[in-house]
């Protein structure tokens, strides 16, 4: 995991980060540490949703994202496999071939 970190700054329903805070005064973390483990556990169930996996693929299709976003967001092997998948529907490619 990268050592590397980018401040953010968001806006949160007051009872929500109560939550967080007292999650974090239980577990003896701060409130950063709590919601950078919800983020990452978030993310995490996020790449394995079927139906948010077929939302980001057609991001990635439709360029909304680069092949890097895909990669941290569903991992290197999934990544690798929308990515010939888009190659094969690219219309160039189905031109080559119907050309051939």
């Amino acid at each position: 995991m990268s050592t590397d970190k980018k401040r953010v700054q968001f806006r949160a329903p007051d009872r929500l980060i109560d939550r967080a805070d007292a999650l974090a005064a239980v577990l003896g973390e701060d409130r950063t540490d709590v919601l950078v483990t919800a983020l990452r556990e978030y993310l995490q169930d996020a790449a394995h949703d079927d139906a948010l996996t077929q939302e980001i693929a057609a991001a990635y299709y439709d360029d909304e994202i680069s092949y890097e976003q895909l990669k941290a967001l569903v991992g290197a092997e999934e990544a690798a496999n929308l990515r010939v998948l888009k190659q094969q529907l690219d219309e160039d490619f189905i031109d080559e071939v119907a050309d051939a």
